[in-house]
């Protein structure tokens, strides 16, 4: 009997060391491949696999379960991983629960559809979004004007804006580029585009587009912008039944006195903001600090803030990341100004000394947005015509973990927020 006996407690140990979870560790020290790392879980959670992420633990961790087929997987791509048996994983979620500790395990439930709003075609410049969704194999659908006004938007949990210009102003390049031959083909194929969709300017068509978005956002949508797409997109909501536009961008004058008219009531984060008239400035607005920040590159950083992971962790979430000091990078719209942010948005990542904002957040309605400055978190000053940022040279870059943090958001339960 002392031998069964014996046999039977080697079998319950043997159970219980069992290994029962995978941890997907994103800390600086213990992961090789973080944006990788989202890919994973994307992948996971289109399997119909939940799995926990681990606020605030080792860099905003990942919990999903163990099997051959996610080992297997975090090997093909070269992701670091660690097994863990059930006492380890109940050991690491009583420490994460204690409420003397700020972290949080939220459970990330399904696979986000996907969205980018991007031209369908070669344009001389990178959209940084488009560029790491597809170095973590997280899949998108590419859409533009026609399938928004089409009303396809409800098709997608997550909508991201590429580098564009709202406004009917081209981005405004007309000073520098109004003679290259890219410039010349995309105003006559927005302007094409324009017409077929019932339009007499591209400004209109635009216009609606933002209207639609907006619509979006507030039926309970989660819309990510960058750069020009920022900014942009405000303004067009503010200028709403404005013509803004110079002659040579829709071939008759502006409003006289349209700044006066500008309604900021209509905006998702921006007040105040004084629209450059100039079709020879590179710039929409005073929103914008590029002109007007004085930092050298190298001392361009900005920091992310803390959250409590418990009682906010929306932008707990957000804020994920194994360091709190991400490098500075710049675009058409580098950085937004302070005092011409609301003060409903949540400013998470900011240059204090310098006066402002890289990454923010809002509630508009049922929906959520988040506005992140810059063009390339690991492209200094990328210009028109620069080659792409090869993200393998990157594989840990903590900039672009702001952008992939945005992507799995939506796999999250919400609890219902307030307008």
């Amino acid at each position: 009997m002392t031998k069964y006996f014996a046999v039977f407690l080697l079998f319950l140990f043997s159970i219980n060391a069992t290994a029962s979870y995978i941890l997907i560790p994103m800390d600086a020290e213990d992961q090789k491949e973080h944006l990788k790392a989202y890919g994973l879980t994307y992948w996971t959670l289109e399997k119909n696999v939940k799995v926990k992420w681990l606020l605030n633990y080792r860099g905003g961790s990942f919990l999903l379960p163990d099997s051959d087929a996610i080992r297997k997987e975090c090997k093909v791509r070269g992701i670091s991983f660690e097994v863990l048996s059930n006492g380890k994983t109940d050991e690491i979620l009583t420490e994460i629960s204690s409420p003397s500790k700020n972290m949080e395990a939220v459970v990330l439930e399904k696979a986000p559809r996907i969205a980018v709003y991007s031209p369908k075609g070669n344009l001389p410049w990178d959209d940084a979004v488009t560029m790491v969704l597809t170095y973590a194999e997280i899949p998108y659908t590419v859409i533009y004007d026609e399938e928004v006004l089409g009303d396809q938007l409800i098709l997608y949990d997550w909508l991201h804006l590429h580098h564009e210009d709202f406004t009917g102003q081209y981005g405004k390049f007309y000073r520098a580029y109004r003679s290259a031959p890219w410039y010349i083909q995309e105003k006559k194929k927005a302007e094409a585009s324009a017409a077929n969709l019932g339009y007499s300017k591209v400004s209109e068509a635009k216009r609606d587009v933002a209207l639609k978005i907006r619509d979006y956002v507030i039926g309970g949508g989660f819309m990510f912008a960058m750069c020009s797409a920022t900014d942009s997109f405000d303004i067009a909501l503010s200028a709403e039944g404005l013509d803004i536009c110079e002659p040579m961008f829709d071939g008759d004058p502006s409003e006289p006195g349209y700044q006066s008219k500008i309604d900021y009531s209509r905006t998702f984060a921006f007040k105040d903001y004084i629209l450059e008239r100039s079709p020879m400035v590179y710039e929409f607005s005073s929103i914008d600090m590029t002109t007007k920040r004085k930092i050298s590159k190298e001392r361009d950083y900005f920091s992310l803030m803390d959250y409590s992971a418990k009682w906010d962790p929306i932008p707990s979430m957000l804020v994920q990341n194994h360091t709190s000091l991400v490098k500075g990078f710049m675009g058409q719209t580098t950085s937004f100004s302070r005092d011409q942010i609301k003060s409903n948005v949540l400013i998470m990542g900011e240059n204090k000394s310098n006066g402002e904002a890289r990454y923010v957040h809002g509630i508009k309605g049922k929906g959520f947005y988040t506005f992140y400055s810059g063009h390339d978190p690991e492209d200094y000053q990328h210009r028109v015509g620069d080659p792409k940022t090869e993200l393998a040279l990157h594989p840990n870059s903590p900039g672009y973990r702001l952008i992939l943090n945005n992507v799995l958001f939506p796999a999250a339960k919400k609890k219902k927020q307030k307008t």
